[in-house]
């Protein structure tokens, strides 16, 4: 991993129905982010927030809400991630609802022709304006990127797929939609829901995750969505799924990330102070971030 470290904040909550997620890139820094990773010998250079612009009219399409403000400012990010990895800098990005992803993948993939992806997720977010119960573009994101979904949302930034499915692995799912279990199989995606993770032991997915995306990619991106982690563990999320990874769990996960070295960015989506007790979601973001950045023990 790079020792320069960029930090995007997107406070953006228009991908979902809930509001209080845009508080999150805050939150985030409150729980002292910046401060442990330079403590951990980071060049830490924090770029502030994107613009977040609300819309003027309540959803001009119900099944893609607010698509022109989520297109905006992942154009904003992808632009400024493909920026940042030309520097040589490693992005790291604070969400904001998981409908960021498009534009943190859109902006790597100028630089990564078979980029890795770790979809830490509760949720596979492989819907489509024709599959999706709500049209809430957080839980679109993963298709998109694939190139599966509005033209709007598949081009940006370029008019090209920025992920395979065959790089993808999605860890901890336990609430997937209809459609998406039908896309997950038809494209051959390579999901460990928490069935997988209960019978093998998380260590064992971990391993056999990286050693999977080792053989075929040239990197990996972490896109952590905090409501993979159980709710009693991570409270302040919009969509929280009973069951989920533990708190132990999840840092061993990041630890294996990290000791794989495999690693060239990461995002941290989904965490709503609003929903939270005393910004506890927060600050466990911060410390699953010092076990991915090699915080250790001894």
């Amino acid at each position: 991993m790079k020792q320069k470290l960029s930090i995007i904040g997107v406070p953006m909550d228009l991908g979902q129905s809930r509001r209080g997620v845009d508080m999150g890139p805050s939150a985030i820094r409150y729980a002292g982010a910046i401060e442990r990773l330079q403590n951990l010998g980071y060049d830490v250079h924090d770029l502030g927030d994107i613009p977040i612009h609300r819309p003027d009219q309540k959803y001009a399409d119900a099944h893609l809400k607010n698509l022109n403000q989520v297109v905006e400012a992942n154009t904003i990010l992808a632009k400024m991630v493909d920026q940042e990895v030309a520097k040589g800098s490693f992005p790291l990005i604070f969400g904001g609802d998981h409908s960021i992803a498009i534009g943190s993948l859109a902006g790597l993939a100028k630089h990564h022709e078979h980029l890795g992806v770790i979809w830490y997720d509760a949720h596979g977010d492989l819907n489509t304006s024709e599959t999706s119960p709500s049209g809430n573009i957080h839980g679109m994101p993963l298709a998109a990127s694939l190139g599966y979904g509005d033209e709007r949302l598949t081009n940006l930034y370029s008019q090209t797929a920025k992920i395979k499915p065959e790089n993808v692995v999605i860890i901890g799912a336990r609430s997937l939609d209809p459609g998406e279990r039908d896309f997950i199989r038809k494209k051959g995606i390579k999901v460990y829901t928490m069935h997988e993770i209960d019978f093998m032991g998380l260590p064992f997915v971990m391993k056999e995750a990286l050693d999977y995306l080792a053989e075929k990619t040239e990197g990996i991106h972490l896109s952590l969505d905090l409501d993979g982690l159980d709710p009693t563990e991570a409270p302040g999320v919009g969509t929280p799924v009973p069951g989920g990874l533990t708190y132990r769990e999840s840092h061993l996960a990041m630890e294996m990330i990290a000791a794989s070295d495999l690693l060239v960015s990461a995002e941290f989506v989904e965490v709503n102070p609003i929903l939270d007790d005393r910004n506890k979601t927060a600050t466990l973001a911060v410390g699953l971030m010092g076990s991915l950045f090699g915080e250790q023990l001894l």
